[in-house]
């Protein structure tokens, strides 16, 4: 965990992979969408589980996949079911791009996801890392990508006592060390680590140019929109004007929030009335 590698040597890049096989074999995590691997799933997942962590996850995929068994399934859902088997996962913006990004797979792509991240990266939610880690675990193809874990990974190995570390540093180091014969394992392998990495150590990625400290859920305007969406959930069609009550939240606060998630396409107004869209899913 202490040892530090030299990416310029490819003994040390070995001796790195080495250490990563090691820790792969006797501390893999079971998880349902490595288990058992379809497009499908690891396209779930991997939306699931930006900026959400694999515990919360994990409550939830089994479930999802369930109501909503495949792409065909999803696209045909409403705007409303699919949020309804989000919740407890946040972020909800994140449900919306999910049904999207399913009926496009199927309506323009006849139920294929592309291996290109480039052509990933056209569906809304889609960032590289997210395309990068799609084409790596449904292909087994070798695409360099960073997320949390990898940034982990690499500056504490590869940028000993360096503070402000770029991606644009990362990515280089990365691409010599990439197992091109086992890209899908080699990629678990540095999550897993990753993940033991921040409950053994200082976390690295304070040393990352990238870093950011995510803001406090209690009190925060994505606390408002996830009352919101539960008592829509819960009851269906609501007046704009008793949202604020409901949620016991400051009207113009509530306002607002509610402005933001129409504009996003999450509600809609129909007359005085807050509701879900209706569905679109025949829609390219």
């Amino acid at each position: 965990m202490d040892e530090f590698f030299d990416s310029a040597d490819p003994a040390s890049i070995d001796r790195f992979n080495a250490m990563l096989s090691e820790f792969y074999v006797k501390n893999r995590r079971p998880m349902p969408w490595r288990d058992e691997i379809t497009p499908y799933r690891v396209v779930v997942s991997e939306i699931m589980l930006q900026q959400t962590q694999v515990p919360r996850v994990l409550k939830k995929f089994d479930e999802f996949i369930r109501i909503f068994p495949d792409f065909a399934a999803l696209a045909q859902a409403s705007l409303e079911d699919v949020l309804r088997a989000w919740q407890g996962l946040g972020y909800n913006r994140r449900a919306k791009y999910l049904l999207q990004i399913a009926q496009v797979i199927i309506n323009r792509w006849d139920g294929i996801v592309p291996e290109d991240p480039a052509v990933l990266q056209t569906l809304p939610g889609i960032g590289a890392a997210t395309a990068g880690s799609i084409v790596v675990f449904i292909y087994d193809r070798p695409v360099v990508f960073i997320e949390t874990n990898v940034r982990r990974v690499f500056i504490h190995h590869f940028f000993q006592d360096r503070v402000g570390v770029s991606d644009m540093e990362i990515y280089p180091v990365l691409t010599w060390t990439l197992d091109h014969n086992h890209p899908r394992e080699w990629y678990y392998s540095i999550m897993d680590y990753g993940t033991f990495l921040a409950g053994a150590i200082e976390n690295p990625n304070r040393r990352s140019r990238h870093y950011a400290v995510q803001s406090k859920f209690s009190g925060s305007d994505r606390e408002i929109r996830g009352r919101i969406l539960k008592v829509l959930l819960a009851e269906g069609p609501v007046l704009g004007d008793l949202i604020s009550q409901k949620i016991q939240s400051e009207e113009e606060r509530t306002t607002r929030i509610l402005g933001q998630m129409v504009d996003e396409g999450l509600l809609m107004r129909d007359g005085v009335l807050i509701r879900f869209p209706d569905n679109e899913s025949r829609t390219p």
